[in-house]
């Protein structure tokens, strides 16, 4: 009987410590708010050490030109793999593809 008695009681004490509802939410918005604050602190922090750099002389960008023009020796067999790739890839027979023109980037 005794037991119960103490179970009794350990009930009643927990009920009259247990935080109120309301003072949850608000523990639980503040911290996750003071959390966003921090991330958003960090990134500025972060910022300050990654700068991006401007060169005091801005010259207008140019087309690279290519470096080596030099004449593509098996050319006819580099078509024939990048046709059958392709071909595999869109489920087609090789035969129904027709490349019309073929430049190196």
């Amino acid at each position: 009987m005794e037991m119960v008695k103490n179970l009794a009681l350990a009930v009643e004490v927990a009920a009259k410590t247990e935080p109120a509802s309301w003072m949850v939410v608000v523990t639980g918005v503040g911290v996750v708010f003071l959390g966003l604050v921090l991330i958003i602190f960090i990134c500025k922090i972060m910022g300050l050490f990654f700068v991006k750099t401007t060169k005091a002389d801005n010259k207008p960008a140019t087309a690279a030109a290519p470096a080596n023009n030099a004449v593509i020796q098996n050319r006819q067999e580099i078509i024939a793999a990048v046709t059958a790739v392709c071909a595999e890839e869109m489920g087609k027979d090789v035969s129904a593809l027709r490349v019309i023109s073929f430049k190196k980037l």
